[in-house]
């Protein structure tokens, strides 16, 4: 069974509730193209049995489903492990997360919503929202704003077409994997880019930007591995005295 007889399936079989699933499972695992559910529900729309707008909430509120879970994920990461792990991670440095701290507080709101429209990314971009704390309420109302105009746009074409939708899923096809491979030509391009920078400071002989971090790392370790042994803070003397009690 292919993507497209699983999906009518489920939609048969559950109605709206099987569309809420199958966006709910799209935004987790991007492979799963909305480009070819949501025609499809309104394809199932414009049968008997069901409703235009009873499916376009379905697909809504699977949407903000979705990237609940992946916020969550981000949320329970922190900002605070994500600067401790970018410490220790080769390439990138403190700087770049600084850099990535001021771009979502100037620039965060419209990544959310925008991002909502680009393959991939709409799945993807609830991760750093979660990462950066945005708040809550903020990042639901963006992410269904964007979602109930995407949604809407697919599951018309499919509630007006019927059928016949099948004629311009080439052109979708097409048009996810152009932005796909723009994505990964973004990214290989952020790689190259870091370790250029890398061979570039090791070539002029600088000194590892997070070193003074690094260290303070190494500190916060050792002050919590004594915590743990009970030996923190414990005066010399006061040690000495008891051994030779």
């Amino acid at each position: 069974m292919n993507i497209v007889d699983w999906a009518v399936e489920t939609m048969n079989s559950l109605g709206a509730l099987g569309v809420f699933l199958l966006i709910f499972a799209e935004n987790l695992f991007p492979p799963i193209p909305s480009e070819v559910i949501l025609p499809l529900a309104g394809v199932a729309a414009a049968g008997p049995d069901n409703s235009y707008w009873v499916m376009l909430l379905a697909s809504v509120a699977g949407s903000v489903a979705g990237a609940w879970m992946l916020y969550g994920i981000g949320r329970a990461l922190g900002p605070e492990r994500l600067r401790r792990l970018v410490i220790r991670l080769p390439l990138v440095h403190v700087e770049d997360y600084d850099k990535s701290v001021a771009f979502m507080d100037k620039h965060g709101h419209k990544a959310i919503f925008f991002g909502r429209f680009v393959p991939g990314v709409r799945s993807l971009i609830s991760i750093p929202a979660g990462l950066y704390a945005m708040p809550l309420r903020s990042f639901t109302l963006l992410t269904a704003a964007g979602s109930a105009i995407w949604n809407t746009i697919f599951l018309t074409i499919g509630f007006f077409m019927g059928s016949n939708w099948t004629v311009i899923e080439p052109y979708t096809d097409i048009f996810s994997k152009v932005v796909y491979a723009i994505v990964a030509l973004v990214i290989l391009w952020f790689l190259v880019k870091l370790v250029l920078r890398e061979k570039k400071r090791r070539e002029l002989g600088l000194p590892d930007p997070d070193q003074k971090h690094l260290e303070e790392l190494e500190r916060e370790n050792e002050h919590q591995d004594s915590a743990e042994d009970g030996t923190e803070d414990e005066p010399e003397d006061a040690r000495t005295r008891t051994d030779d009690r």
